[in-house]
């Protein structure tokens, strides 16, 4: 399963880089169309408000490519990044895909990840990949 990500700071670059999955990085101005299923790692930056609204222009780009095409539909499920001191917005934008396209968060990790990380998304891609299903759960 290839991994799509999205990198403002370098620490989910870095993640990825960790994996042995194949990989394709969201750059903005490009027009990433996918061809086959995916999932999506994405950070989180987020207009700080005591209701947390929406994600912040930062992060158009992964909203772009999940429109583009319809990208979405090739997306089998979310990986949020961030940083837990964030409270509200820790994975805000995971979840604002997650909750926009109807597709599962299935996991989470902050900064660049731990080699525990690494072995559980490594472990996702691979369960996807042999026909495992997931189930939509509103993680909002």
């Amino acid at each position: 399963m290839k991994l799509v990500y999205f990198s403002v700071t370098g620490q989910t670059r870095r993640f990825v880089g960790k994996t042995t999955l194949p990989h394709v990085e969201i750059l903005p101005d490009d027009d990433l169309e996918m061809d086959e299923p995916f999932l999506l790692i994405t950070p989180s930056y987020a207009e700080e408000s005591p209701t947390v609204s929406k994600s912040i222009d930062v992060m158009d780009p992964v909203f772009d490519f999940m429109a583009y095409n319809d990208n979405y539909k090739l997306c089998r499920g979310i990986i949020g990044t961030g940083n837990r001191n964030f409270a509200g917005i820790y994975i805000f934008t995971a979840k604002e895909l997650s909750a926009k396209y109807q597709i599962p968060l299935l996991y989470d990790f902050e900064f660049n990840g731990t080699p525990t990380d690494v072995a559980a998304v490594e472990k996702i891609a691979q369960q996807l990949d042999h026909g495992a299903k997931v189930t939509f759960k509103n993680p909002l």
